[in-house]
């Protein structure tokens, strides 16, 4: 675990979940949710922080802004950093094509490394892009995968900070800068930009391309993060990824073993040893995202079957739905005409949540807000869960339940989480196509998860995880022990 101290000077910016009560001694949010009780001297940092002033010197002003980063209520702000564009290594692992954007794209750094992963024609490249920056081109002889081929690259690295671009993407201009910020602060061991398409939407020549610049697996957002299985945002691909290089060889890399997910096995295993992974979407790379149905529908597949060996390597951090068996019953209540035992479980979870909430002054409102947000949150994604894992499932008792009422609640439970986003987001697509590519992304998805579970022996990725918060989750749970930390008090 990388000490608290060292944050003085950091500004950081609040989380939009960040909910402030009792003159601000009070807060609520963050990725997992979190209640976190401050001292009037605590309440007035906060109030500061939150205005835009850096970070005092002194352990426990450190402290406290560790806490709010590591439970996701505030991001950083990058500003200063001790690190510039020379201390950068670019390492590029490509089998097949290397575009002449991506290399002419690159500029000021220390050097780039391209790594041919045995390629049916060697790649050849100049000594110098067109920025004067040195590439040079390792030969591999046999075929052995992005993760060999990463690693491969990261062992020729002689400068403090590693980026790695896939050879599909083209990396915008000053993209590096806003994620060297970030490793002012010592624990921050990865960084990754937020990954958007080559092309705007209206350019797209396809229904499929449209939807793909819509819901990209690699796009994560427009929100920062601080990056945890089980959070908000759980993983950042290593399309791009900026990398401590020490981190790179402390943990070997990425496993070599796995065609697929390595990338989100190397991010876990470094947040799991108590570094920090952070999601920076100010910087952006635009990727070339697969537009024919079958090669589309093949990644989302492959992305799935990552799930199985992932449970095997990070128990608990995997499930398909992790919610409270109240809101279970909340939801199965209203789909069989019960309106007033569903009404009678929220209020009594609300009570429930009060009681946990008594410390502060007028808990019975947060408690209402909080259980209405955790009820309405699991009933999205229990209707997820339907098509994504579990559409198998979903499909035989759709054929064999005889019930027309049954396959109508059934049918609306699938099909919601797609009309809603559509609604909400009105993107620019027809409902039709978003609706239909919305399901066949989660059924391809979710039928590579079944395989990868089934070849990894496991039904972890299948099994929900009902826990009831502010309990912390299975995963929280086996991370503290591993580490031999104590879980904070309920």
């Amino acid at each position: 675990m990388v000490s608290s101290t060292s944050l003085a000077g950091l500004t950081v910016g609040a989380d939009p979940s960040l909910r402030r009560q009792d003159d601000g001694r009070v807060l609520i949010g963050g990725s997992p949710l979190s209640v976190m009780r401050l001292s009037a001297a605590g309440a007035s940092l906060v109030t500061r922080l939150l205005a835009g002033e850096p970070a005092p010197a002194g352990t426990s002003a450190s402290h406290l802004l560790r806490r709010l980063l590591e439970t996701g209520m505030v991001h950083p702000v990058p500003n200063a950093t001790p690190f510039t564009l020379t201390d950068v290594t670019v390492v590029i692992p490509v089998h097949g094509t290397l575009h002449s954007e991506l290399l002419d794209a690159i500029r000021g750094v220390a050097a780039i490394i391209v790594v041919d992963d045995a390629s049916p024609q060697p790649i050849r490249v100049p000594a110098h892009n067109i920025h004067d920056v040195s590439t040079t081109v390792i030969h591999v002889g046999i075929q052995q995968g992005p993760a060999a081929a990463r690693t491969i690259g990261a062992g020729r690295v002689a400068t403090s900070i590693t980026a790695f671009l896939d050879a599909d993407c083209v990396p915008s201009d000053d993209w590096l800068e806003p994620l060297l910020g970030h490793f002012a602060d010592p624990s921050v061991a990865v960084v990754a930009p937020r990954i958007v398409p080559t092309d705007p939407i209206n350019d797209q020549p396809t229904r499929l391309a449209r939807y793909e610049h819509i819901r990209s697996a690699l796009d994560l957002g427009s929100r920062p993060a601080r990056v945890r299985a089980r959070s908000r945002v759980s993983f950042v691909p290593s399309a791009a990824l900026v990398v401590r290089s020490d981190i790179v060889r402390t943990h070997h890399g990425f496993d070599h073993s796995m065609t697929v997910g390595e990338d989100v096995d190397f991010v876990w295993r470094v947040d799991e040893s108590g570094h920090t992974v952070r999601y920076e979407p100010a910087a952006t790379v635009a990727h070339r995202h697969r537009t024919t149905f079958r090669a589309w529908a093949r990644r989302r597949f492959d992305y799935g079957t990552s799930a199985g060996p992932l449970a095997r390597r990070h128990p608990g951090a995997l499930t398909p739905l992790e919610t409270s068996g109240w809101s279970i019953a909340v939801w199965a209540l209203l789909a069989t005409g019960h309106l007033v035992g569903a009404g009678a479980i929220f209020a009594g979870t609300a009570a429930l949540l009060a009681r946990k909430l008594e410390s502060i002054d007028k808990p019975v409102p947060a408690a209402l807000r909080l259980a209405a947000a955790g009820h309405l949150g699991a009933g999205r994604l229990l209707a997820q869960s339907i098509v994504r894992p579990w559409w198998p499932v979903t499909l035989l008792a759709a054929v064999f339940v005889p019930s027309r009422k049954f396959r109508a609640v059934l049918l609306g439970a699938a099909l919601a989480p797609a009309v809603i986003d559509w609604i909400r987001e009105r993107p620019p697509l027809d409902p039709v196509s978003y609706v239909a590519f919305r399901v066949a992304d989660d059924v391809a998805y979710s039928t590579g998860v079944w395989v990868g579970a089934a070849r990894a022996r496991t039904i972890e990725p299948l099994v929900p995880d009902f826990t009831s918060w502010p309990k912390p989750s299975r995963y929280s749970v086996l991370r503290s022990f591993s580490r031999g930390e104590s879980l904070p008090p309920i």
